[in-house]
Protein backbone atom coordinates (compact mmCIF):
# COMPACT_ATOMS: atom_id res chain seq x y z
CA UNK A 1 0.00 0.00 0.00
CA UNK A 2 1.41 2.91 -1.05
CA UNK A 3 -0.07 6.89 0.64
CA UNK A 4 -1.82 9.00 -1.77
CA UNK A 5 -0.64 12.02 -0.90
CA UNK A 6 -3.64 14.48 -2.25
CA UNK A 7 -6.08 15.01 0.54
CA UNK A 8 -8.81 15.32 -1.73
CA UNK A 9 -7.91 12.66 -4.12
CA UNK A 10 -8.47 15.04 -7.35
CA UNK A 11 -12.49 15.12 -6.46
CA UNK A 12 -13.65 18.04 -5.77
CA UNK A 13 -16.70 20.32 -6.28
CA UNK A 14 -15.78 22.62 -8.98
CA UNK A 15 -18.46 25.19 -7.17
CA UNK A 16 -16.23 24.75 -3.87
CA UNK A 17 -12.81 25.30 -5.06
CA UNK A 18 -11.03 28.67 -3.87
CA UNK A 19 -13.36 29.22 -0.97
CA UNK A 20 -13.81 28.08 2.53
CA UNK A 21 -16.82 26.05 2.82
CA UNK A 22 -19.44 26.82 5.42
CA UNK A 23 -19.68 24.34 8.16
CA UNK A 24 -23.26 23.89 8.05
CA UNK A 25 -23.18 23.21 4.56
CA UNK A 26 -20.03 20.58 5.37
CA UNK A 27 -22.24 18.98 8.04
CA UNK A 28 -25.20 18.49 5.13
CA UNK A 29 -22.75 16.82 3.20
CA UNK A 30 -21.08 14.51 5.86
CA UNK A 31 -24.98 13.27 6.88
CA UNK A 32 -25.70 12.91 3.49
CA UNK A 33 -23.02 11.59 1.58
CA UNK A 34 -20.18 9.99 4.39
CA UNK A 35 -22.75 8.59 7.23
CA UNK A 36 -24.28 6.29 5.06
CA UNK A 37 -20.84 4.56 3.88
CA UNK A 38 -19.93 3.71 7.61
CA UNK A 39 -20.81 -0.05 7.54
CA UNK A 40 -18.67 -0.75 4.01
CA UNK A 41 -16.19 1.34 5.76
CA UNK A 42 -16.32 -0.38 9.43
CA UNK A 43 -16.21 -3.73 7.18
CA UNK A 44 -12.92 -2.20 5.34
CA UNK A 45 -11.44 -1.60 9.07
CA UNK A 46 -12.32 -4.38 10.28
CA UNK A 47 -10.94 -6.73 7.41
CA UNK A 48 -7.40 -4.19 7.48
CA UNK A 49 -6.42 -3.79 11.12
CA UNK A 50 -5.61 -6.40 12.84
CA UNK A 51 -6.32 -4.93 16.57
CA UNK A 52 -10.59 -4.67 16.85
CA UNK A 53 -10.37 -2.68 19.66
CA UNK A 54 -8.82 0.54 17.86
CA UNK A 55 -11.37 -0.03 15.25
CA UNK A 56 -14.28 2.83 16.62
CA UNK A 57 -11.12 5.21 17.28
CA UNK A 58 -9.81 4.79 14.02
CA UNK A 59 -13.46 5.38 12.74
CA UNK A 60 -13.21 8.65 14.25
CA UNK A 61 -9.81 9.71 13.00
CA UNK A 62 -11.40 8.94 9.49
CA UNK A 63 -14.05 10.76 9.93
CA UNK A 64 -12.41 13.91 11.67
CA UNK A 65 -10.12 13.91 8.74
CA UNK A 66 -12.67 13.73 5.79
CA UNK A 67 -14.85 16.49 7.95
CA UNK A 68 -11.85 18.79 8.39
CA UNK A 69 -10.49 18.31 4.16
CA UNK A 70 -14.45 18.87 3.58
CA UNK A 71 -14.28 22.62 5.21
CA UNK A 72 -11.64 22.97 2.62
CA UNK A 73 -13.36 22.07 -0.15
CA UNK A 74 -16.25 18.91 -0.78
CA UNK A 75 -14.90 16.22 -2.34
CA UNK A 76 -17.23 15.64 -5.71
CA UNK A 77 -16.68 11.34 -5.14
CA UNK A 78 -17.08 11.06 -1.15
CA UNK A 79 -16.57 7.49 -1.56
CA UNK A 80 -13.51 7.20 -3.01
CA UNK A 81 -12.39 9.93 -0.87
CA UNK A 82 -13.59 8.04 2.49
CA UNK A 83 -11.28 5.02 1.52
CA UNK A 84 -8.43 6.82 0.60
CA UNK A 85 -8.44 8.53 4.25
CA UNK A 86 -8.87 5.44 5.63
CA UNK A 87 -6.15 3.47 4.04
CA UNK A 88 -3.66 6.37 4.52
CA UNK A 89 -4.18 6.62 7.94
CA UNK A 90 -3.89 2.68 8.27
CA UNK A 91 -0.39 3.05 6.54
CA UNK A 92 0.48 6.18 8.89
CA UNK A 93 -0.30 4.07 11.77
CA UNK A 94 1.26 0.62 10.58
CA UNK A 95 4.53 2.53 10.58
CA UNK A 96 4.18 4.35 13.51
CA UNK A 97 4.12 1.01 15.15
CA UNK A 98 7.27 -0.16 13.86
CA UNK A 99 9.07 2.68 14.97
CA UNK A 100 10.51 1.64 18.70
CA UNK A 101 10.41 4.69 20.89
CA UNK A 102 13.88 4.65 23.25
CA UNK A 103 11.54 5.37 25.55
CA UNK A 104 10.00 1.96 25.14
CA UNK A 105 12.85 -0.02 26.26
CA UNK A 106 13.90 0.45 29.76
CA UNK A 107 16.76 -2.00 30.12
CA UNK A 108 19.72 -0.48 27.53
CA UNK A 109 21.58 -3.82 28.31
CA UNK A 110 18.45 -5.50 26.67
CA UNK A 111 18.83 -3.60 23.97
CA UNK A 112 22.33 -4.19 23.34
CA UNK A 113 21.85 -7.92 23.61
CA UNK A 114 19.06 -8.12 20.86
CA UNK A 115 21.30 -5.78 18.89
CA UNK A 116 24.58 -8.41 19.49
CA UNK A 117 22.45 -11.59 19.18
CA UNK A 118 23.49 -13.28 15.70
CA UNK A 119 21.25 -13.25 12.81
CA UNK A 120 19.61 -15.96 10.70
CA UNK A 121 23.06 -16.19 8.38
CA UNK A 122 25.36 -16.18 11.28
CA UNK A 123 23.55 -18.73 13.17
CA UNK A 124 23.40 -20.96 9.47
CA UNK A 125 27.04 -20.72 9.39
CA UNK A 126 27.85 -21.59 12.90
CA UNK A 127 25.52 -24.94 12.43
CA UNK A 128 27.39 -25.66 9.01
CA UNK A 129 30.67 -25.28 11.10
CA UNK A 130 29.49 -27.58 13.84
CA UNK A 131 28.39 -30.62 11.85
CA UNK A 132 31.92 -30.18 9.95
CA UNK A 133 33.71 -30.26 13.15
CA UNK A 134 31.66 -33.35 14.49
CA UNK A 135 32.25 -35.10 11.03
CA UNK A 136 35.49 -34.38 11.50
CA UNK A 137 35.64 -35.89 15.47
CA UNK A 138 33.37 -38.83 14.09
CA UNK A 139 36.86 -39.73 11.73
CA UNK A 140 39.12 -39.59 14.59
CA UNK A 141 40.19 -42.81 16.25
CA UNK A 142 37.97 -42.99 19.88
CA UNK A 143 41.10 -42.35 22.10
CA UNK A 144 42.54 -39.30 19.88
CA UNK A 145 39.34 -37.63 19.96
CA UNK A 146 38.97 -38.04 23.56
CA UNK A 147 42.69 -36.93 24.06
CA UNK A 148 41.86 -34.41 21.60
CA UNK A 149 38.48 -33.01 23.27
CA UNK A 150 39.68 -33.02 26.70
CA UNK A 151 42.72 -30.63 25.77
CA UNK A 152 40.55 -28.18 22.89
CA UNK A 153 37.07 -28.19 24.93
CA UNK A 154 38.16 -28.99 28.43
CA UNK A 155 41.07 -27.43 28.37
CA UNK A 156 43.21 -29.98 30.00
CA UNK A 157 47.12 -29.83 30.06
CA UNK A 158 49.01 -33.23 28.63
CA UNK A 159 49.72 -34.13 32.46
CA UNK A 160 46.15 -33.98 33.12
CA UNK A 161 44.83 -35.82 30.40
CA UNK A 162 47.23 -38.25 31.17
CA UNK A 163 45.89 -38.65 34.58
CA UNK A 164 42.16 -38.61 33.57
CA UNK A 165 42.63 -41.22 30.60
CA UNK A 166 45.23 -43.14 33.06
CA UNK A 167 48.01 -43.23 30.53
CA UNK A 168 51.12 -41.81 30.63
CA UNK A 169 52.26 -38.30 29.12
CA UNK A 170 53.57 -40.01 25.69
CA UNK A 171 51.11 -41.86 25.14
CA UNK A 172 48.87 -38.15 24.67
CA UNK A 173 51.32 -37.03 23.12
CA UNK A 174 50.82 -39.55 20.24
CA UNK A 175 47.40 -39.53 20.53
CA UNK A 176 46.98 -35.87 19.95
CA UNK A 177 49.24 -36.16 17.59
CA UNK A 178 46.96 -38.33 15.39
CA UNK A 179 44.10 -36.14 16.09
CA UNK A 180 46.08 -33.28 14.62
CA UNK A 181 47.16 -35.00 11.76
CA UNK A 182 43.45 -35.90 11.01
CA UNK A 183 42.26 -32.48 11.54
CA UNK A 184 44.97 -31.80 9.02
CA UNK A 185 43.91 -33.79 6.42
CA UNK A 186 40.64 -33.03 6.92
CA UNK A 187 41.10 -29.36 6.69
CA UNK A 188 44.33 -29.44 4.07
CA UNK A 189 44.62 -32.54 2.26
CA UNK A 190 43.62 -35.53 0.74
CA UNK A 191 41.25 -37.80 2.89
CA UNK A 192 42.61 -41.12 1.17
CA UNK A 193 45.81 -40.21 3.15
CA UNK A 194 44.84 -40.52 6.61
CA UNK A 195 46.56 -42.36 9.36
CA UNK A 196 44.58 -43.89 12.19
CA UNK A 197 46.17 -44.88 14.98
CA UNK A 198 44.61 -46.43 18.22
Amino acid sequence: MTENTDPNFGNVDPRMLGAVVAASDVDAWFQREVLPLEPALMQYLQHNWRNKSDIADLRQDIYVQVFEAALQAIPASPKPFLFTTARNLLIRKMRREQIVSIEAVSDVEALESAADAPGPERTTIARDELRKLQSILDQMPPRSREAFMLQQIDGLSRKEIALRMGINDKTVKGYLQTAGQVLADLLFGDPADLRRKA
